[in-house]
């Protein structure tokens, strides 16, 4: 297995190109409809697909614990994939999320204890973190290892076999130290939550004195995984507006009005034109941010944060463009250019809105 630093530009391409075929395949618009309806909200062979043929879920960890031992860069090709196709599958909840939390936390019996089956896929993750309010606090406080309260926004709860749980403590919500839980175990209660973006499950998990096994980390490990999840996430940003300029150009170049295709007027080159430097710009963004993240770099948490901002608000505002570009058809639930719309607006609340991020930069 090549290290991180030998993988090439090439191998990097490769990588890519056979998620995005297999999903090409596997992950068409019907199937992404269908698969959030489905129980659970995901799409179960799609990811055993990823795991099995491609190895998504091992590529950030370490061969020591059956990975790929790749980085998170690499699994940032993935996301940005996965983020293009709208696929329903665990990515980001259980190889950034939770997988994520126990690598940042560097506790090597956790690690070989839960790292090897997340590699394989065969048992997914789901992070609990947020309370009521969103990410400034955790909805969970830990008390002799016992977990009372609720997280609320847990992304893929429904099916996730292990829950890695970020509490606080009653007597100091500032402390906060992170908890394995068995998803079903007594006293756990998971509510699937309606959702603006059918395409990511979000669900409320409930803990009533439920024992937890604690995981050795350090006192800022909130902060490390905002800051890997801020980043990885512009990634699948960047996916997802890459496929929406593209379903935009397909729609205005095949479209005729006063005899002439959409696309021919200039008003509405112009308009594509300042879609694709918006989308290239937040590839160089996130690009900028992942690599920080990935080489733990001193100003990590500010480029990931930048970048949660940056790539937030132009996917925002993309999606937005072309919904308008689409006419009529873009606000039906029949065209996909919806789907972008809606996973743009609720991507700019995950861990933080943009405004909370930009004044933690300012801070």
């Amino acid at each position: 297995m090549t290290t991180p630093e030998t993988i090439s530009a090439d191998d990097r391409a490769a990588l890519a190109e056979s998620i995005r075929e297999l999903l090409r395949r596997r992950s068409d618009s019907a199937s992404v409809r269908a698969a959030s309806r489905a129980e659970g909200r995901i799409d179960r062979p799609l990811w055993d697909a990823l795991c099995s043929e491609i190895g998504v879920a091992a590529l950030a960890i370490g061969e020591q614990f059956d990975g790929a031992g790749a980085t998170f860069a690499e699994t940032a090709l993935a996301l940005e994939e996965v983020g293009r196709a709208l696929a329903p599958v665990p990515v980001f909840s259980s190889v950034v999320l939770a997988a994520g939390a126990v690598v940042a936390a560097g506790d090597p019996e956790a690690s070989a204890r839960l790292l090897p089956d997340l590699a394989s896929g065969a048992r997914t993750g789901a992070l609990c973190w947020a309370g009521a309010p969103g990410w400034t606090a955790p909805g969970v406080t830990a008390e002799a290892g016992l977990l009372r309260g609720t997280a609320e926004y847990v992304l893929d709860g429904e099916t996730a076999d292990v829950l890695l749980v970020i509490a606080g403590r009653s007597d100091n919500p500032d402390a906060q130290t992170l908890h394995e839980v068995d998803a079903r175990a007594d006293g756990v209660t998971v509510t699937p939550l309606p959702v603006l973006d059918p395409t990511r499950a979000l669900s409320r998990v409930t803990f009533d004195e439920v024992p937890s096994t604690t995981i050795a980390s350090s006192s800022d490990i909130a902060e490390r995984i905002r800051t890997l999840a801020w980043a990885m996430l512009s990634a699948e940003q960047v996916g997802g507006a890459a496929r929406a300029l593209e379903l935009t150009v397909e729609h205005t170049s095949s479209r005729t009005q006063f005899g002439r295709t959409l696309a021919s007027f200039q008003a509405l080159k112009h308009a594509m034109a300042d879609m694709y430097v918006q989308v290239e710009a937040m590839r160089s963004m996130s690009a900028a941010a992942i690599d920080a993240v990935v080489h733990d770099r001193a100003d990590a948490a500010e480029l990931a944060a930048a970048a949660h901002v940056y790539c937030s608000e132009n996917y925002l505002s993309l999606t937005g463009e072309a919904i308008q570009l689409h006419g009529g058809i873009g606000i039906t639930w029949e065209h996909d250019i919806g789907l972008f719309f809606k996973r743009a607006q609720a991507d700019a609340q995950l861990f933080g809105q943009p405004h909370d991020a930009l004044a933690r930069v300012l801070r």
